[in-house]
């Protein structure tokens, strides 16, 4: 390097003077000018006089004159060709910038290269991200790129401009593997066309390359000239299966999901056409003779994609989808005990339009420690505000149709909770599932020096060390332009400890990162760790650099992990963990006077970002789970919907079996086929990992099977005696007081050589699909849902936890598949016994469904605790309004019938005016029960009335039950409050052991005559039934028919 004195440019001058053209000339300058210092800083100038030029300097004023290198074959519109030929420089010109990070820091040694033949560094920024670069041709064509670790690399090119100090600023962005937001599609073909799948990443950089794969074999870019879009045409048999994407970038690469595509014949027919057997439940008076059971199998068709009409054009997205539908349906009548029972049964398959659902995520975000809602908190997907949690802390979130992962962030406006970005699991099949949200509460800031050395403890567990300590070193807190902060700090520092098994729903994201090759892998965690500092006044943020972070190897079990363990921060936008930086083992007396072994590492706090001490785990498994309706464990009772949570357990040296800590959180949501949940298993020893596992829906916990007194492998899914080598215990075994509402296992890997241990319910990381696809009848683990005494029956066969299953039948229940409404009405009961209640729903108005039966809703009312003789019942009926082919109204006609003696006494006076007020009215001549054509209108509680509508069934029932047990509009209970928003009253008395039942009694009213039998014909039209005819417009004549609004009525 050379210095430039006065001298040196005296020495300079003269040697041009006296010619330095020469090759001495050239020898001598060209080493002395390759490092230039001026006052601290030292370039390499782009401004190197060219010694080789030997043009008349009499035409350098001509700004048309271009000056060119006799052996150097650039041309230069600006400037003049440097020495060495890779570039134009122009004596006159200074390039000055600013590099600064995301949150407007600056860029701090950022390099600054020239884009030449070879990358050329130029200089580097300064502490405050300000660079000056001298000689650089304000052309338009000269190109800088900046480079800082862990930021993309920013390209930029220095504008054409007259001027000749230019200033240009540059934004760098945290470096990532490239993030992939759309999957292609699962698709179908005949053989002969042709289909396009489509694949998109984003990422900074950007990717820049893809790559396609069928059946895990790379297709040839070459031959089928791919990009992100894979085009293939005149498809045949062959080409059928899985295909995916990796996109890849300079910070990486990631792996799209798995889409299936299905060729078949020409002629082959789209859909198999005879359907799956279905069992539904008949009502408790209908027990078949025949099939010696209370169940009637009315078939299903599997709503899997098929092949339609095709659009014309290729796209990545099929205009119209078609699944395997019912194409043709029969209605048979089923015997019951004293009446026939009508129901359509599937008799033929075909491919249609697929049904159109609404994907909703539902719940709940409140704190870990004393379950304190974040009221009114912002919730975001990526940099996107999409909605607001409630004043107890709900909320709703709409899923769009093409998202693959759902990545939420929960911000406290008020700052008492720690961020927390979750990646909740949703039905892809639509619906609403349901989840509890845990916040951390952040910690009560400390008051730092911050000229001082300052160390922070991580993990306050009694009587145990702290898992980690943050060590900060004197003048380590900077501001965001980037000058030192001096003075005091608040600083905030949240532990999340593994070694508290209470705080692993707290658990942020789904503790997945992206490897090298795409592929997704699950992180062990030894704790997460948020940090927030700002000055004294909590007025500005503070950054700190050089902060080292020392884990005390102590408190690693396993040995293993030693050597693996990295630091990660969590990316917010995709909800995955991105490597920091590694750990190196120091040996330490740190705060006890024996030495001891920990892990260092350092990093950089720039943003508010989560922190978390992880090692990477590859021995992984699959657990098979279902959810089912009662304790009969049939396959056609499983739940769809249900969040089913596992918590992974280390365990103490020497594999114990009580374990110490957990180490990793996960949730699934179950589907038509139950669920399989990611954990770590060990195949060498059984009790190498130990998990917990869960299971909730709608913020309801669902009940484990029971391992005491004794095990029962029928009932809990799991044969001998691969049961007892997974030592299956629920959370009451040895402790009848505690909740029965999880289950623990030892997470033993299935030896190749057992058969036994080879259906399930652990799988092989490798065997997912056998996982997913395994039969009802191979190996899983249970869970049910205490119903109560209810029971739904529709004519029209229906799961509300699957809404693919929806028919477009004028019968059907639920009219409109993206809109669900629960009509409930609240049933007092004055007596000393709980009663069943039923209602029976037939058409009304509609000339299609008059008379038809829609189904039939049954409940057991629910005694007061605070009234020994008085019991309540939330009854559903079907609600009036339109009916699938919005066409026209039906007015439900609704009958209620409680079982036993009972006697109606009271009717809610303003249901009973709103009834008169819009006609026709049904007829009340039965004491014993009670008709109406239900209201159009949404009436509230008021009425004795519940009106919900909601995308799920199931949620639109849960909120309408939750408002009549409370008795109120807005309201929830689980408690019945048996005196409020009642509709109807009865007064039962106990029936006697000869007495028939009431629903024994009823009778198909199509066999009996309304005169004899005291009850209404469903069968007769409008014009010729009592239930239709208007009553009397004498005001007088309808008050002697029912009591007006504040009388009892007398019978």
């Amino acid at each position: 390097m050379t210095t430039v004195t006065m001298k040196g440019w005296i020495l300079l001058l003269l040697l041009l003077l006296l010619g330095a053209t020469s090759i001495l000339g050239q020898r001598i300058l060209k080493p002395a000018l390759s490092r230039v210092q001026i006052g601290q800083k030292t370039f390499r100038p782009l401004v190197m006089l060219s010694l080789e030029s030997t043009r008349s300097s009499s035409r350098r004023g001509d700004p048309s004159f271009t000056y060119v290198r006799r052996t150097c074959n650039i041309t230069c519109p600006m400037g003049r060709v440097n020495a060495d030929c890779d570039t134009c420089m122009c004596e006159d010109a200074t390039l000055h910038g600013k590099v600064s990070l995301e949150d407007g820091s600056p860029a701090a040694d950022a390099r600054v290269y020239l884009q030449a033949k070879k990358l050329k560094l130029l200089t580097t920024a300064d502490n405050r991200g300000m660079f000056r670069i001298p000689g650089v041709c304000p052309d338009g064509k000269n190109t800088l790129k900046i480079k800082k670790a862990k930021y993309a690399t920013a390209t930029v090119t220095v504008p054409e401009s007259n001027r000749r100090n230019l200033a240009i600023q540059v934004q760098l962005h945290r470096s990532g593997k490239p993030y992939i937001y759309r999957s292609p599609e699962d698709k179908a073909r005949r053989v002969g066309q042709s289909v396009s799948l489509c694949c998109d990443a984003q990422g900074s950089p950007a990717p820049d390359r893809y790559l396609w794969y069928h059946n895990g074999s790379l297709l040839d870019p070459s031959l089928y000239k791919y990009k992100n879009n894979l085009i293939l045409k005149n498809l045949n048999r062959e080409q059928s299966g899985e295909y995916f994407c990796k996109a890849s970038s300079a910070g990486g690469s990631a792996k799209s999901q798995v889409a299936k595509l299905a060729v078949i014949g020409r002629q082959e027919a789209p859909c198999d056409p005879q359907p799956q057997s279905h069992l539904i439940r008949l009502p408790h008076d209908c027990f078949q003779k025949a099939t010696n059971s209370f169940y009637y199998d009315v078939g299903k068709c599997p709503a899997k994609t098929c092949v339609g009409k095709l659009d014309k054009g290729l796209r990545c997205k099929d205009n119209v989808s078609y699944c395997c539908g019912v194409s043709k349906m029969e209605t048979r009548d089923i015997s019951c005990d004293g009446y026939t029972l009508p129901t359509k049964v599937i008799i033929e398959c075909g491919c249609k339009k697929c049904t159109e659902t609404k994907i909703m995520v539902r719940g709940r975000a409140t704190a870990a420690d004393n379950g304190e809602p974040l009221r009114f908190g912002h919730i975001y997907m990526g940099n996107k505000r999409v909605s607001m949690t409630g004043y107890k802390g709900t909320f709703s979130i709409h899923v769009p149709a093409d998202m693959e992962r759902l990545v939420l962030t929960f911000v406290d406006r008020l700052q008492k909770f720690v961020n927390t970005t979750k990646v909740l699991p949703f039905k892809e099949n639509g619906g609403a599932v349901f989840h509890e949200i845990k916040l951390l509460r952040k910690k009560a800031p400390v008051t730092l020096e911050s000229t001082e050395t300052n160390v922070i403890s991580l993990g306050e567990m009694e009587e145990d060390d702290p898992i980690a300590e943050l060590e900060i070193p004197p003048n380590a807190f900077y501001r965001k332009n980037g000058e030192v902060y001096s003075g005091k700090v608040k600083a905030s520092v949240t532990f999340l400890d593994p070694r508290n098994i209470s705080t692993a729903p707290v658990t942020q994201s789904d503790l997945n990162f992206v490897d090298e090759e795409g592929d997704v892998f699950p992180l062990r965690t030894y704790g997460m760790f948020s940090v927030d500092f700002t000055n004294e006044q909590g007025t500005e943020s503070l950054n700190a650099d050089k902060v080292k972070v020392h884990l005390d190897a102590a408190q690693v079990k396993m040995p293993d992990h030693l050597q693996e363990m990295k630091l990660w921060s969590l990316n917010p936008e995709t909800g995955l963990w991105e490597e920091e930086g590694d750990f190196n083992i120091e040996k330490s007396t740190r705060r006890k006077r024996e030495e001891r072994t920990f892990l260092v590492g350092n990093m950089e706090i720039k943003e508010r970002r989560l922190f978390n001490l992880d090692v990477p785990e590859s021995r992984r498994c699959y657990v098979k789970v279902r959810a089912y309706r009662s304790e009969r464990f049939l396959q056609s009772e499983q739940i769809q919907g249900v969040v089913i949570s596992i918590i992974n357990m280390e365990p103490e040296p020497g594999f114990s079996s009580n374990p110490r800590a957990w180490g990793r959180f996960d949730s699934v949501v179950t589907g038509p086929n139950g669920a399989c949940v990611p954990a770590f298993c060990d195949e060498q020893n059984p009790e190498a990992y130990g998990a917990y596992i869960l299971a909730s829906m709608g913020g309801e916990e669902l009940e484990a099977v029971p391992s005491a007194p004794k095990l029962n492998p029928a009932a809990i899914g799991v044969p001998q005696p691969y049961l007892n080598k997974l030592n299956y215990r629920r959370t009451d075994h040895e402790d009848p007081n505690i909740k029965k509402t999880a289950f623990s296992i030892n997470m033993a890997k299935p030896s190749p050589n057992s058969p036994e241990e080879n259906n399930g319910p652990i799988y092989a990381y490798e065997n997912l699909s056998e996982c997913e696809e395994a039969p009802h009848s191979a190996a899983h683990f249970r869970f049910y849902r205490i119903e109560g005494d209810r029971y739904d029956y529709n004519t029209v066969p229906f799961s509300e936890d699957d809404l693919m299953s929806w028919t477009d039948d004028y019968l059907a229940w639920w009219p409109k598949p993206m809109e669900f409404r629960a009509c409930y009405i609240k049933v007092k009961i004055n007596g000393p016994q709980e009663v069943n209640v039923r209602s029976r729903n037939m058409g009304g108005t509609h000339p299609r469904t008059i008379g038809r039966l829609y189904g039939i809703r049954d409940v057991r009312s629910i005694r007061d605790p605070q009234q020994r003789d008085v019991s309540a019942a939330c009854l559903e009926f079907k609600c009036s309004g339109m009916l699938f082919d919005q066409d026209r109204v039906d007015r439900t006609l609704v009958k209620v019938v409680p079982q036993g003696n009972c006697r109606r006494v009271s009717v809610n006076s303003m249901l009973h005016e709103y009834l008169v007020n819009h006609l026709p009215m049904a007829t009340n001549n039965d004491t014993s029960e009670y008709t109406m054509l239900a209201p159009l209108d949404p009436l509230g509680h008021n009425y004795g009335i519940y009106t919900v509508t909601d995308q799920d069934p199931r949620i639109a029932k849960e909120i309408a039950l939750g408002r009549c047990f409370d008795g109120t509009s807005d309201g929830t209970s689980r408690i019945m409050k048996s005196d409020v928003g009642v509709g109807l009253t009865f007064t039962c008395s106990e029936r006697s052991a000869t007495e028939q039942s009431i629903f024994q009694s009823q009778r198909n009213l199509g066999q009996q005559s309304p005169r004899n039998s005291g009850q209404q014909s469903i069968l007769v039209l409008p014009g010729q039934s009592p239930a239709y005819r208007k009553p009397p417009a004498s005001r007088r004549n309808n008050q002697a028919r029912m009591p007006m609004r504040g009388q009892r009525p007398t019978y």
